[in-house]
């Protein structure tokens, strides 16, 4: 019996760990429009430029750092 909850509790914390995995969002700058945007993946340098070169814990800190980037004004 007490195996068979040990095994259950597992499994299910397990499954649950993608839920609880953090979002990090990053201003990027458009490479060839110049025009910057909010990503959730890290830019790669190429097609989309770091601006920043730290990610935001939720969309709203990455959007107050977007309007106050001296690269994308």
């Amino acid at each position: 019996m007490f195996r068979r909850i040990v095994v259950t509790v597992a499994t299910l914390s397990l499954c649950s760990l993608p839920a609880f995995a953090t979002t990090e969002f990053w201003v990027a700058k458009n490479a060839s429009t110049n025009k910057c945007e909010i990503v959730s993946k890290k830019p790669d340098g190429k097609k989309l430029i770091d601006v920043g070169m730290i990610g935001y814990k939720n969309k709203k800190e990455a959007q107050a750092a977007m309007k106050s980037a001296s690269e994308c004004k």
